[in-house]
């Protein structure tokens, strides 16, 4: 099954097509100038902010698409009179896209989920499908780390990426500038032998452990007494997906905690290179 995100299979099977790219935007916008989209005669692939606008985006699109002698500029006012109350304007640039422009848009997805930052999530139990799951729909290249084959094997979660490994530590020490750590395991051993290698990386833009107050105190302890590195300790999320809630259910928990770690994501500052192949020994899921 292909991803939702995969544009080689999109535009393979719809080869006549259009270019929607926010050329121009001004004021307040539902995307800014590096979003596109493309429009076939019954499919569209990627979004320019949904609403009237991209109503009005499709259809003269679709009307190029049958020969329409029409502009391939299309300024809008995202005022009452197109039903949207934005207040700003937004001008779209339409083209259609012939092997040149094929090229260029695969290079440009290819490069943009690249970038991704990377979320490597310790444990395929209930919380960790539950995140896996939450995660595979938001921008982030997300890897389910697991020292159980069985666990791993009943992972089915499109766009995920499984490792299994004896040795998870590892997996923290291989991982790019800019990752974000999430650790439940299923022995508290193992997830503070993972927290502290996480902990340990000053360029990580994440670590969180599940956990209650008496896990945390005794991380806390075992940090300062076994490890002798207590001021490791401060960087730690720890209950993840905080606690104003009190509910334990797994699809909650992740809930909570991939909106944490987007948020950490996506506000860390550190340059990320282009992602290296997959060292984990399972591709990706599509």
């Amino acid at each position: 099954m292909a991803s939702r995100e995969d544009i080689r299979h999109f535009l393979s099977g719809n080869t006549a097509c259009i270019l929607v790219e926010v050329s121009g935007a001004a004021g307040s916008t539902p995307r800014d100038t590096d979003a596109w989209m493309l429009v076939s005669k019954e499919r569209t692939f990627a979004t320019i902010g949904g609403g009237q606008l991209e109503y009005m985006a499709i259809d003269r699109a679709r009307q190029l698409l049958k020969g329409a002698a029409t502009d391939d500029r299309l300024a809008i006012p995202l005022g009452p009179e197109i039903g949207q109350c934005c207040g700003g304007r937004v001008v779209l640039a339409f083209k259609a896209v012939d092997l040149e422009t094929r090229a260029a848009l695969i290079e440009r997805s290819d490069a943009e989920i690249a970038r991704r930052p990377h979320v490597y999530v310790f444990g395929a139990g209930h919380v960790g499908d539950a995140l896996a799951m939450a995660l595979s729909l938001v921008p982030v290249r997300t890897v389910l780390v697991d020292t159980r084959e069985q666990e791993l094997s009943a992972v089915d979660v499109p766009g995920i990426e499984t490792c299994l490994t004896a040795m998870p530590e590892a997996v923290v020490r291989d991982a790019p500038p800019g990752s974000a750590f999430v650790i439940l395991t299923h022995e508290h051993a193992l997830d503070f032998l993972i927290a502290a290698e996480a902990l340990a990386r000053q360029d990580a833009c994440y670590v969180g452990m599940i956990g209650s107050k008496t896990k945390r105190a005794t991380f806390r302890n075992w940090l300062s007494r076994d490890v002798e590195r207590p001021d490791l300790f401060d960087r730690l999320v720890c209950p993840i997906g905080g606690t104003a809630l009190k509910d334990k259910r797994p699809a909650v928990i992740a809930a909570l905690a991939a909106a944490e770690i987007m948020t950490a994501a996506l506000t860390h500052d550190v340059p990320q290179a282009d992602a290296p192949p997959s060292k984990h020994g399972k591709s990706i899921r599509a």
